[in-house]
């Protein structure tokens, strides 16, 4: 009777909270006893949720940080606070999946891209339980996020190892993302940051016909080489064959704020993912 008591007070909390804040916090996407005691601290998601709504798009979303750093909660040092987009995504009738991840050097390639392929398992196996469509199922994010959001789009056996399928996914929107190799996996390999590479861990090695559609955005002030890192997957893509391609400059952004800014009524980054979310079902 205890343990029911405690487990239905849990319940009465978690639902409190999320009818007030609209979010569920620190729900782990991974588990098995084979887990380190790093996956079991980092592998946890939070879960913003549009009140009133039912059949809701979900946009799965990973915070920056150059692969090493960065938290989903916001963090003195992140510029970007996920917490503040993804409260007003949910405001606009979209909930948002906000995961952590193992970061380098802790792990190196492809950990991280693992972590995140689980926790859009995750999203796809429970999002119905709070109202969401699992056939709206959109997956983004900024900076090292963004270059997530690519490697996901691109190398279908990172979801195919999660239980997801590629197709399942209704769209990728990576935001001022790594389309090269990223630099933090290049010295991981012992190469130099600025050492140009495409490889296996490289968006553009898997340039093809077939992916979910895609926004690409990218500011006008963006990182040294990261627009133009984005125009040239835009391009090749294209040029393999994929319709799906949907690319955006968007002026008067640095790196930073071209996703800080989402949070803000008008800001066309915004705008552009919910037009890109209602065009692709996901409203």
């Amino acid at each position: 009777m205890l343990r029911l008591t405690t487990l239905v007070a849990f319940l009465f909390t978690s639902i409190t909270s999320a009818a007030a804040d609209a979010v569920l916090t620190d729900v782990c996407y991974k588990s098995g006893d084979a887990l380190t005691d790093y996956e079991q601290s980092r592998c946890k998601l939070d879960v913003y949720l549009p009140k009133d709504r039912e059949n809701f798009a979900t946009l799965v979303w990973f915070h920056g940080g150059g692969l090493k750093q960065g938290d989903k909660a916001g963090t003195k040092e992140d510029t970007v606070l996920t917490p503040e987009i993804a409260r007003s995504l949910a405001a606009a009738g979209i909930a948002v999946v906000a995961p952590n991840y193992r970061l380098s050097p802790k792990v190196t390639f492809p950990a991280y891209l693992e972590d995140a392929a689980a926790s859009v398992a995750w999203t796809q196996r429970h999002i119905a339980e709070h109202g969401g469509d699992t056939k709206k199922i959109f997956v983004g994010g900024h900076s090292a996020g963004g270059y997530i959001a690519l490697m996901l789009g691109v190398d279908a056996h990172y979801l195919a190892d999660a239980g997801v399928k590629l197709a399942d996914i209704a769209g990728l929107i990576p935001v001022s993302g790594q389309t090269l190799t990223h630099y933090t996996v290049r010295e991981e390999r012992g190469g130099k940051k600025y050492q140009i590479t495409a490889d296996d861990a490289a968006p553009l090695h898997f340039c093809g016909p077939k992916t979910p559609p895609f926004l690409v955005l990218y500011a006008d002030r963006d990182m040294a080489a990261r627009g133009e890192e984005n125009m040239l997957f835009v391009e090749m893509m294209r040029a393999a064959g994929n319709e799906g391609m949907h690319s955006m400059l968007i002026k008067d952004r640095t790196h930073g704020s071209i996703a800080s800014k989402i949070a803000e009524e008008g800001d066309p980054t915004r705008i552009a993912i919910l037009e890109f979310m209602k065009a692709n079902k996901g409203k």
